[in-house]
């Protein structure tokens, strides 16, 4: 009697192996790559993300976090999750405004008042018909998560006024924007991928580059960068994406609870933003850093706000332009 109770607690400890083993093999695996640094407030959100997701579905997907370009750089990982070899990516809108030029009216500098004129455009419906757009090119989008309001460093001098920028070689994004508005302040913008900015101005490649206050702690740039200035000349989003045919392949259930856990990582980062840019700051200057911080906006959005505005409306009209001013 005795070793037939021992054989049946055996038998019970095999039979919960081998359903933990069975519900272990039937989780579904989603690969998230992204570009930003481990000490950025994206990864972080991307960290909670798939912390909502475990639990949203009861553990019936899984999403494991590849940071840092680690599968490759925003374009890169953008083309491998629209051919379905990486599930998801998040990126700042310019990355994807080649596939959606409409798109383009959120990276527009000086469109947004403050952070929550940006949030009630990115939340409501002109955010949500931008991301559908994206259907067209094989990527299914869940929510926006935040780059933030960008800035510019450099390692050559002040920048108080558009004059300072003239003759600067300034990394931007691939954005016809950003590109056309460092144009008009005299620069030399030069577009290439994040990964590669730190080496190319340690280098003397470029003399600096414009990004928000997080990721310039986040990729160490205070190390090759004297001077920053808080121009916050432009917004950009970070569009959380995933394959569209992997999308669909999930239950009613399972999608609702992707879409859920991608809005609750955006607000929870957005809180983070929040809460560190003033440390951050304050990291930047302890550590070498000259910055400007009291900017007179109005000279530099004088120059660039309309031509840009107009060059945009030129091509997709004046009706997305309006609602977004107006949305405030």
């Amino acid at each position: 009697m005795k070793s037939l109770k021992s054989f049946s607690r055996v038998i019970a400890v095999f039979c919960l192996i081998a359903v933990s083993h069975v519900s272990h093999a039937q989780a579904i695996r989603l690969r998230l790559a992204h570009s930003g640094a481990e000490a950025e407030t994206q990864h972080a959100a991307a960290l909670e993300f798939a912390k909502q997701v475990k639990s949203k579905t009861n553990g019936q997907i899984e999403v494991q976090v590849y940071p840092a370009s680690t599968l490759g750089n925003d374009n890169t990982a953008i083309a491998a999750v629209r051919g379905g070899t990486i599930d998801m990516t998040t990126s700042g809108t310019p990355y994807y405004t080649g596939m959606v030029g409409r798109m383009n009216v959120l990276d527009l500098p000086y469109i947004f008042a403050n952070a929550d004129h940006a949030y009630k455009v990115l939340d409501g419906s002109i955010g949500r018909g931008l991301l559908d757009e994206l259907e067209a090119n094989n990527l299914k989008g869940l929510a926006y998560w935040e780059v933030g309001f960008r800035s510019l460093t450099n390692s050559r001098r002040p920048v108080r006024t558009p004059d300072d920028i003239k003759g600067l070689k300034v990394r931007t994004t691939p954005n016809p924007a950003h590109i056309k508005a460092f144009q008009i302040f005299g620069a030399n913008p030069t577009p290439m991928p994040l990964a590669e900015v730190f080496t190319a101005m340690e280098n003397k490649a470029i003399d600096g580059q414009e990004n928000p206050v997080g990721i310039v702690r986040g990729n160490k740039f205070n190390e090759v960068q004297k001077y920053m200035s808080l121009t916050k000349h432009a917004y950009t989003a970070m569009p959380v994406v995933i394959n569209k045919a992997k999308f669909s392949s999930l239950t009613a259930t399972q999608q609702q609870a992707l879409i859920d856990a991608a809005i609750a990582a955006g607000s929870f980062q957005r809180d983070l933003i929040r809460k560190t840019e003033a440390s951050d700051l304050a990291y930047l200057k302890a550590n070498g850093m000259q910055i400007e911080e009291n900017i007179n906006s109005e000279p530099f959005r004088k120059l660039v706000a309309d031509p840009i505005k107009q060059m945009f409306s030129e091509k997709y009209g004046t009706q997305l332009v309006d609602a977004v001013v107006n949305a405030r």
